[in-house]
């Protein structure tokens, strides 16, 4: 079977940063019922207290935590933030945001072909 691709002249990634160095990495607690659907790809979203300053292309280590007793299960997953959505729009209230999830890392600004990245 033959396939022949082809390729757009300019192929833009799902999200860019100008600055790949200047990320942060924000260790948060997720309930096990979002932590599964986040994994299951279900949930590329969360809906958080803007009191880190999350920024595009930061890393999340999410952690799985039972809410009766806030006890770690152990079991982790990383995804970086590809939109923040901030409050004080669309109903959010002002000090929260909504964060959109990319299981894939962030491409430096002025990358336009990935497939050589």
């Amino acid at each position: 079977m033959t396939t022949n691709l082809a390729f757009a002249e300019q192929f833009v990634p799902q999200f860019q940063i100008s600055n790949p160095t200047q990320h942060q990495t924000h260790e948060l607690k997720i309930w096990p019922s979002c932590f599964a659907a986040v994994k299951a790809g279900n949930k590329p979203f969360d809906v958080r207290e803007n009191d880190r300053s999350f920024q595009v292309g930061d890393l999340l280590l999410l952690r799985e935590v039972e809410p009766e007793n806030e006890q770690f299960t152990g079991r982790t997953i990383t995804r970086w933030i590809s939109y923040v959505l901030q409050g004080g729009t669309f109903g959010i209230q002002p000090d929260w945001c909504v964060l959109g999830f990319s299981d894939q890392p962030p491409i430096p600004a002025g990358i336009t072909d990935i497939r050589l990245w």
